[in-house]
């Protein structure tokens, strides 16, 4: 205790020194809790948007279906088996038709995904209940992304071509009942989703899917009657990559900024001790140990990470409170990135990462002190007291 009293005492008498150390600790500390909070925000978020849009609690698919390959789309469907049937009646599972379509917007040629979805279905977000009221047309419902590529808009009409199973070719004229918006591009980025009956009239596919969406409530958690059940580690596998690879990059940016801050601490204890040669002979002459007194210096540098975090508590809850609440607004091109993500992230700040920032940067800024403290434990006496033990 005697130790951290004096090391505070002389770290608060060495002035703006001590305040330039503290400003570049505290500034790195609360950039690494922002950063993090922010990419937790993300992932948090692009988490709970692609389950609620897109995969729901698991799915169930057709045995030839991978939604890597559109050429498997041909053969991706088939019957519903009846123990499957029973869950879509119950309402904890939704079948989802999927084809290929070809539409021509404004005299171009467009390939689309036609995904055929029960309008009354509520296990995942996709406004399907928007295709109840068809008036006997085709309609379709288009998101933003699609909206944007194809120039079309709610109303709209336009030359919808697609393929049957027999291989042979139809085409009718199409209407575009709604545009959605949505985070998770996998729904959105060229589909047309089309009331399920419709489409399985069109392809002429009655009562066949290609997936199967489950919800919460669904009892299947295994491969049934040849439709193979794929769960959310399995549906979310890219993103979780995504992430991992998202984990190197900001290991090396904490790195940088915090070798930065270290940088001064290091440099000013190196100085420090250069200076101070008489007062640390005078501390052995008095009865302290070699290892006390790099012990001493060891403690100097440290508290000025426990200072540093302080000051970051003062200036840092309110800037981050802040961030919090407005959010970090993103480019407009990440809207084109093919990954969840919205225009403006809110951060989650979690415990766990701020505790690991805390350890961290209180122990590199220990080590970085001791490396130039260490001399002191092998200096004669007599030459410290001299001013000569270096």
């Amino acid at each position: 205790m005697m130790l951290l009293k004096t090391a505070f005492k002389n770290i608060l008498g060495a002035g703006k020194r001590t305040w330039l150390n503290v400003t570049v600790l505290s500034l790195t500390f609360v950039l690494m809790i922002a950063y993090n909070g922010v990419v937790n925000g993300w992932k948090f978020e692009a988490r709970r948007d692609t389950r609620n849009w897109e995969t729901g609690a698991g799915q169930l698919w057709h045995p030839d279906y991978d939604w890597l390959d559109v050429f498997s789309l041909q053969d991706a469907h088939g019957p519903v088996p009846q123990v499957l049937q029973n869950e879509i009646e119950r309402g904890s599972l939704t079948p989802v038709l999927v084809t290929q379509g070809v539409i021509y917007p404004q005299g171009r040629m467009l390939n689309v995904l036609l995904k055929g979805i029960d309008p009354v279905q509520q296990i995942v977000d996709i406004p399907s209940r928007e295709l109840q009221n068809n008036n006997g047309e085709v309609t379709a419902m288009i998101g933003a992304r699609t909206a944007r590529s194809t120039r079309l808009q709610q109303n709209d009409r336009v030359m919808l071509r697609w393929r049957n199973p027999n291989g042979a070719f139809d085409a009718r004229e199409i209407v575009i009942t709604y545009v959605f918006e949505t985070k998770v591009p996998t729904v959105d980025a060229g589909q047309l989703w089309i009331d399920l009956a419709q489409l399985r009239e069109m392809t002429n596919m009655l009562g066949e899917a290609t997936y199967l969406i489950a919800s919460d409530a669904c009892s299947i958690h295994s491969d049934t009657d040849g439709w193979l059940y794929k769960d959310l580690s399995f549906l979310m596998a890219d993103f979780e990559q995504m992430i991992q690879i998202g984990l190197v990059e900001r290991t090396i940016i904490f790195c940088f900024l915090l070798a930065i801050a270290l940088l001064a601490v290091f440099d000013t204890q190196t100085l420090a001790i250069f200076r101070r040669q008489r007062e640390i002979g005078t501390y052995i002459a008095l009865g302290l140990t070699p290892r006390r007194v790099t012990s001493l210096f060891t403690l100097e540098g440290t508290c000025f990470s426990l200072l540093a975090i302080l000051v970051s508590v003062v200036w840092g809850t309110p800037a981050l409170a802040w961030l919090a609440h407005v959010g970090w607004e993103m480019p407009a091109l990440v809207d084109d990135m093919g990954i969840a993500i919205s225009n403006v992230l809110y951060p989650v700040f979690e415990p766990s990462s701020i505790f690991i920032s805390i350890v961290v940067i209180t122990g590199m800024s220990a080590v970085i002190s001791y490396l130039p403290a260490r001399k002191i434990a092998r200096q004669n006496v007599v030459d410290a007291l001299k001013g000569k033990m270096l």
